[in-house]
C-alpha cells in the first residue's frame, strides 16, 4: 500500500531555518504567513472566509528520515515519536492550526505561524470548536508534572 500527495499549494512565512522558528503555532502568536494556493484551487475557497481558523496539513519537506524515540522539546526524557510531535516522524506531515486573516482570490493570509517558508500544503480544513474542541482530553506524559515549553526550534531534528 502506498500513498502519493501533490501540494495544493504552499505556505508562505518568515522563518528560513528551524533554528528559532516555532515549535507549535501557540508560539507563533501574531506571526503573519500566506497561502498561496494553486489556482485550480480556488473555487474549493469558497465559504471558507467565515471561518476563523484553519487546521493546515502539509510536508515537512526539510525533514529527513525519521527516529522512532525522541527528546522533543517539551521534556528532557525520550518518548515514542508518536507521542510527541517531533517532526522526524516515518511520514513527514505536519498539522497547525493557524488563525484566518483574509482571502484574496488563491491567496490566503494567516497567523500563528510555525512552518518554514516554502513548505507544500497539502491540505485546508475549517477549525471547528463542536468536532475538535475536547476540554476532556488527557495529555499523557505532559501531564505527570508542569514543563516549561521550549517555544523555539533548536538544532535537534536536524
Amino acid at each position: 500500500m502506498k500513498a502519493c500527495f501533490e501540494p495544493i499549494g504552499k505556505i508562505h512565512t518568515p522563518f528560513t531555518t528551524k533554528e528559532g522558528m516555532p515549535i507549535q503555532p501557540k508560539f507563533g502568536e501574531g506571526i503573519r504567513g500566506s497561502i498561496e494556493l494553486i489556482k485550480e484551487f480556488e473555487d474549493g475557497l469558497l465559504d471558507l472566509d467565515g471561518f476563523s481558523h484553519l487546521i493546515l496539513i502539509y510536508h515537512l519537506h526539510q525533514s529527513q528520515g525519521y527516529q522512532l524515540k525522541v527528546t522533543p522539546f517539551l521534556d528532557h526524557f525520550q518518548h515514542g515519536v508518536f507521542a510527541t510531535r517531533a517532526p522526524k516522524r516515518p511520514n513527514a506531515i505536519g498539522l497547525s492550526i493557524v488563525k484566518l486573516i483574509e482571502i484574496k482570490k488563491n491567496i490566503l493570509t494567516i497567523e500563528n505561524v510555525d512552518m518554514l517558508d516554502q513548505t507544500p500544503l497539502l491540505d485546508i480544513k475549517p477549525y471547528i470548536p463542536l468536532f475538535d474542541h475536547y476540554p476532556e482530553a488527557k495529555t499523557g506524559w505532559l501531564d505527570a508534572e508542569p514543563k516549561e515549553a521550549k517555544k523555539f526550534s533548536d538544532n535537534r531534528f536536524l
